[in-house]
């Protein structure tokens, strides 16, 4: 009769490993189709890439070095589901203004996987001694959270398209934002430090096209991220 009792028992085990199982699978081609799902940079973006000036791929970091000595860096953390490379005029612009800008590969294009990134890259720039965070979208808000969680270990954070997320101060933070990205403008709870891009939308900060959900921009994408190196130099300067 024992025997008989732990019979079923069994089956009714293998049935939900079965079952657990079968929901595990589904959930991890769920995520990873999700992710497969991403912006893709625009052929601008690959054309500085194969240019190659003063750009160095090492792992996951794409570093754009000015023609000059100098030692300060941003550390640019790219938005959600979208190609790093994307910012790669932005940053190129950044650049040229005299910073060195390190742009981070995130794990499935999302920087919530890999947060504390900018523990690493600092460690293997010994000769940069003045380190600003920044990020775009989704990848701000991480940014913002490691600024606050690292408060010494950078001189200040950049957000473009994306708000303060955790305990940093606001003098200490630049905010750049298109005038058509209300989503972003509604949880602006600060003035220090903030910019308002008129005629610009979420998405024109990279180079990827449209993005679902953000209003058509009615400046050119080039004009948005001119803007926008303006504020960051003037900010660090």
């Amino acid at each position: 009769m024992g025997q008989s009792a732990t019979k079923p028992r069994r089956q009714k085990w293998e049935i939900a490993a079965c079952i657990l199982m079968a929901v595990l699978i589904l959930a991890a081609g769920g995520f990873f189709w999700y992710v497969s799902d991403y912006y893709r940079a625009k052929d601008v973006a690959l054309e500085v890439l194969s240019a190659g000036d003063n750009i160095e791929v090492r792992d996951d970091l794409t570093i754009l070095s000015p023609s000059y000595p100098t030692d300060t860096a941003v550390i640019f953390y790219p938005g959600a589901k979208v190609e790093a490379i994307a910012y790669l005029p932005l940053l190129d612009q950044l650049r040229q203004t005299g910073l060195t800008c390190i742009l981070v590969e995130m794990p499935f294009h999302l920087a919530i996987f890999d947060a504390d990134a900018a523990e690493d890259v600092m460690a293997q720039f010994p000769d940069i001694r003045h380190w600003y965070i920044a990020g775009h979208s989704m990848g701000g808000a991480v940014a913002s959270q490691f600024a606050a969680d690292h408060p010494d270990e950078v001189d200040g954070l950049i957000l473009l398209g994306a708000y303060l997320y955790g305990d940093y101060p606001p003098e200490d933070t630049l905010t750049i934002y298109g005038s058509l990205n209300q989503s972003v403008e509604d949880k602006i709870d600060y003035t220090e430090n903030v910019v308002e891009i008129e005629g610009g939308n979420h998405a024109q900060f990279g180079s990827y096209g449209p993005q679902k959900g953000d209003m058509p921009a009615t400046i050119s994408a080039e004009e948005q991220q001119a803007q926008t190196v303006e504020a960051i130099s003037n900010f660090i300067a």
